[in-house]
């Protein structure tokens, strides 16, 4: 069993402590929003200038001049702020952000990024992901587990260009949550149905067992949307 990009979301919501003030990255990290639970008070932040964001907006409620910085409609909840983008990087560079969660092309056993560029491909540029992995405390990383060939996407040593070096603090996967240690990587949870043999067998490096390592709780369809399949 694997989770689905939903249930990777769910995992992270459940890990983000109350009052933390988070920024979301591309992809997988926009869902997290939407599985907090009411018992929790989280500031979300967007790099394009907004604190106090709420979950990605339902279709046909969407605001045209309200978007995060992946240019998806969102929401605001009450006592949101709007500030202009020398403003917004200066709480990213001043560690003022407790977590930012991102999406991942590769991740090195040291912590070392790679989320922006593959061969071949043309890009902008990095963005505000360095900034990102630079400037926040907890660096957590959303991804699948391996390539759509089926290669290791959790390295020995990164292959691709990087985002930032010896940045990430956490990683989860479709089928782990996996901690970046300074003794190496640390297998904390699996997915159901699996066990830490099969996770290492889809991971180029080596992961310790955590004394506490357990099969993943993960819901079934808590907002209708499958976790796991």
């Amino acid at each position: 069993m694997k989770l689905t990009r939903d249930g990777i979301a769910y995992r992270v919501a459940c890990d983000l402590p109350d009052g933390a003030y988070v920024n979301l990255g591309i992809g997988i990290p926009t869902i997290v929003s939407a599985y907090l639970t009411p018992d929790k008070e989280i500031f979300f932040h967007s790099e394009n200038g907004i604190l106090g964001m709420g979950p990605v907006a339902k279709p046909g409620t969407e605001d045209v001049d309200l978007v995060n910085a992946g240019k998806e409609f969102v929401t605001m909840l009450p006592g949101g702020a709007f500030f202009d983008h020398p403003l917004s990087f200066s709480i990213i560079r001043g560690g003022h952000l407790t977590h930012s969660v991102l999406g991942a092309l590769e991740v090195a056993a040291n912590g070392d990024l790679a989320n922006w560029r593959t061969p071949g491909e043309k890009v902008p540029g990095v963005g505000g992901a360095m900034d990102l992995a630079f400037g926040v405390k907890n660096v957590w990383v959303t991804t699948t587990h391996v390539t759509s060939k089926g290669k290791p996407k959790i390295l020995k040593a990164c292959t691709l260009p990087l985002t930032a070096p010896h940045c990430v603090k956490r990683i989860y996967t479709d089928i782990a949550v996996i901690d970046v240690t300074p003794q190496g990587l640390v297998l904390r949870e699996f997915a159901p149905g699996l066990d830490p043999a099969t996770v290492q067998s889809q991971t180029d490096a080596p992961l310790q067992i955590a004394p506490d390592c357990h099969a993943m709780n993960i819901p079934e369809a808590p907002k209708g949307v499958p976790l796991a399949a």
